[in-house]
């Protein structure tokens, strides 16, 4: 059965590694941090396996990856936000068919959110540097609600915030953060096939369909390699 978007009254769309590639931005930002402390620096494969569960965990994965001692967080923490305020989009891009992906849900009416484990300060002039801001009703960071995804929280939350029921909203991500938060919290879900998930393989997790482009979710019906069936 194609994919049908009269099911849906809204969509809740991840931020890194959905919309946005911010790897460079992260390794750049960490790499300052690190040189602060006088650690030794990161690379970009390690990093992907360790974004999307929110700053304080990136930054807690990090210093152990590193041989920092946990004793460091707090001064790393500081460091960390005052190089990625500084350098925030800079190193980032927007991936191919998000405009478009984005324009076709809300042309067929569907009120639209950003939610990301990002902090807000962080999320916020990421979304307007790279032209998406726009699009968006809501936008809430990890440090908007008591829990962050994979913890369904954000997305209740999120829904009540939009005047939309699960089941009629639609979570839009890259990893099984995403996917587990949307199970638990009623919404149907859809992974991109580029994003990070943690270093593993996307594929593998339980969601309701894959795409290749956002763009793909605003063809009627959906393509049959995007394998989403509702």
């Amino acid at each position: 059965m194609g994919f049908d978007l009269s099911h849906f009254d809204a969509a809740i769309v991840d931020l890194d590694g959905t919309m946005v590639d911010t790897l460079g931005d992260f390794v750049v930002a960490l790499n300052l941090m690190l040189d602060d402390l006088a650690l030794p620096r990161v690379d970009a494969p390690a990093v992907e396996t360790m974004v999307g569960k929110g700053s304080e965990h990136l930054i807690q994965s990090v210093l152990r990856h590193v041989g920092g001692g946990a004793a460091l967080y707090d001064r790393a923490w500081l460091r960390y936000q005052h190089h990625y305020l500084a350098i925030n989009g800079q190193h980032a891009s927007v991936y191919a068919g998000v405009a478009e992906g984005l324009s076709a849900l809300r042309d067929r009416g569907l009120r639209l959110a950003c939610l990301t484990n990002k902090p807000t300060a962080f999320a916020r002039p990421l979304l307007a540097a790279k032209g998406l801001d726009g699009y968006f009703e809501q936008v809430f960071g990890g440090d908007a609600f008591e829990r962050k995804k994979p913890d369904p929280l954000p997305l209740r939350k999120t829904c009540e915030a939009l005047g939309t029921l699960p089941a009629r909203t639609l979570m839009v991500g890259d990893s099984s953060n995403d996917a587990q938060a949307a199970r638990a919290a009623g919404c149907p879900v859809v992974l991109v096939s580029y994003g990070y998930n943690h270093g593993e393989p996307v594929r593998g997790v339980d969601a309701d369909g894959f795409v290749d482009s956002l763009a793909e979710l605003g063809v009627q019906p959906f393509p049959s390699s995007a394998s989403l069936s509702l």
